[in-house]
């Protein structure tokens, strides 16, 4: 059992189990399968008591999810007060290379999927998969420099803010202040909660912050905000102590069941039996503007971000490295199909294609990481050899 856990805790194995998961959701839903599995996906599970009624596939992605939102947060505070972005002389080129990995997969995006009908789509190629980022990485890069590993995971949780945000915002409807003003107290209730807990933990406290943190997620839910932001809050406000060792302990349970889960659902959609040119336009920019968006922002951002910290920021990085850093941004998945559900969740033709946009997109930007990156590193591998 241990051993499988650990495995669960690596950077490779994680993302070929979301590979496998996703591939396996397309397969099934271009099958004679596809009917018995679309209708467990569509039943209904509702808490009467509180007015909760979500699809299977709801729960998956505003439940389960909110779970992998939750460790995500407490790794993001951890980098923002222990770790790579605790000062601004370290947050500083990484954050200059995000923007530019966002403004470019946008402007590509609506340049090529402006219209009416595709325009809301526009967030959906920001987004950088962490887990599946690092898993290439960790194939791949052995031998590169710890500048190019700190640079890129600097990169990819700043993506994550900015994916928690537009989530929060752009997704957010017919909001409910009073649910909303409850949830934040529970939030705070659970921090405190979090602060009490002594090095032997309290199960009188644990069970208690469990159950905020239910009626916490029930609260967002309820108010018109994405729920998956009540895991981002708790999160957030989780003391550092005992945070560190709750993602551990969550981080299998995420890995091997919640993200594989998610993955196969989100993937479950019918290939449109049309021509390329019958497709919509979403699905050409996510294609294009993933891969090639993040490569381009990356690399045109990240250079003038190594200028302007030449002289007082980390070690510069090279165009190869930035390169290598904008081919392992393109890998959107997770979060990018997450906001191709929120974005087209009205149309589902198109919101089908966006997903198959995702798949395609970050499909060929792993394929390009994997070549740049395993380059990058036999490079560096060659010049430390004739150094030594």
């Amino acid at each position: 059992m241990s051993d499988s856990r650990n495995l669960l805790r690596t950077q490779q194995f994680p993302a070929v189990l979301l590979l496998i998961a996703a591939g396996l959701g397309l397969l099934l839903a271009n099958l004679p399968t596809f009917g018995a599995i679309d209708a467990v996906l569509g039943a209904h599970l509702a808490i009467p008591v509180v007015g909760i009624d979500l699809s299977v596939a709801h729960w998956i992605s505003d439940g389960l999810l909110a779970i992998f939102f939750f460790i995500v947060a407490m790794e993001l505070q951890y980098e923002l007060t222990h770790g790579e972005l605790n000062s601004f002389r370290k947050a500083v080129q990484p954050a200059i290379a995000a923007a530019g990995g966002v403004i470019v997969p946008i402007a590509i995006y609506l340049l090529m999927a402006g219209g009416e009908k595709t325009a809301s789509g526009w967030p959906i190629p920001t987004a950088t998969d962490i887990a599946f980022a690092l898993g290439v990485l960790a194939v791949f890069g052995k031998g590169l420099p710890p500048a190019v590993r700190v640079f890129l995971l600097a990169l990819a949780i700043l993506d994550d803010i900015i994916g928690i945000i537009f989530i929060a915002v752009l997704f957010a409807h017919d909001l409910n202040w009073l649910y909303l003003l409850l949830a934040l107290v529970g939030v705070i209730i659970f921090g405190v909660l979090s602060r009490t807990l002594p090095d032997e933990r309290s199960r009188l406290a644990v069970t208690a912050m469990v159950i905020v943190g239910v009626l916490v997620w029930g609260l967002v839910l309820l108010s018109g905000v994405h729920a998956t932001i009540a895991g981002v809050m708790l999160g957030l406000a989780m003391a550092q102590a005992p945070a560190m060792p709750t993602r551990h302990a969550l981080e299998p349970w995420v890995n091997g069941a919640i993200l594989p889960i998610f993955a196969f659902a989100a993937a479950f959609v019918v290939i449109p039996a049309v021509s390329p040119s019958e497709l919509s336009p979403a699905f050409f920019a996510i294609v294009v503007a993933l891969p090639a968006g993040k490569i381009i922002g990356i690399m045109l951002f990240g250079w003038v971000a190594v200028r302007i910290g030449a002289r007082n920021g980390p070690p510069a990085l090279t165009i190869a490295d930035l390169l290598a850093a904008g081919a392992l941004g393109g890998i959107g998945f997770t979060v990018s199909l997450l906001l191709a559900n929120l974005a087209f969740a009205d149309d589902t033709g198109v919101r089908d294609q966006a997903i198959l946009g995702v798949l395609v997109g970050s499909l060929i930007a792993v394929v390009l990481s994997g070549i740049v990156v395993s380059s990058r590193a036999a490079w560096y591998r060659r010049t430390a050899s004739a150094s030594s």
